[in-house]
């Protein structure tokens, strides 16, 4: 059994497609959109078997949740860059391009090393290396 997809509602479809295409290296698939719902989605791809599906349409409400705090429910997913040397290069980049960084790169408890970045709309991605 595998996960196939993570799914996140946005207002801004093209802004997170392209942060995800620009800094992550995903591939985009067409957009899908039903016309009757004003639904419009993409699915990326980071190399691997799982995708991350951006969705927008009219009226889903706001995520209520604060991305600072912890909250029961997906709190975030990891992306692995391939190093430690590409965390630490991938989070200063998006630092540099005004991204919140909201956990500096370190070495968990775990023994994994990470950091911890919001993307456009306040998802938590933590960049991971073994």
């Amino acid at each position: 059994m595998t996960i196939d997809h993570l799914a996140i509602w946005t207002y801004d479809l093209e802004g997170m497609k392209n942060f995800y295409v620009h800094y992550f290296d995903a591939s985009s698939g067409p957009v899908y959109f039903n016309h009757t719902r004003e639904f419009r989605s993409y699915f990326l791809s980071f190399g691997g078997t799982c995708r991350l599906e951006i969705m927008e349409m009219p009226n889903v409400p706001l995520n209520k949740n604060n991305p600072i705090k912890q909250h029961t429910g997906l709190i975030h997913f990891a992306i692995n860059p391939g190093s430690r040397q590409k965390v630490d290069e991938l989070t200063q980049r998006l630092r540099e391009d005004g991204f919140r960084i909201i956990g500096e790169p370190r070495i968990t408890g775990d023994n994994l090393y990470e950091s911890i970045i919001l993307d456009p709309d306040g998802n938590r991605i933590e960049l991971m290396a073994y």
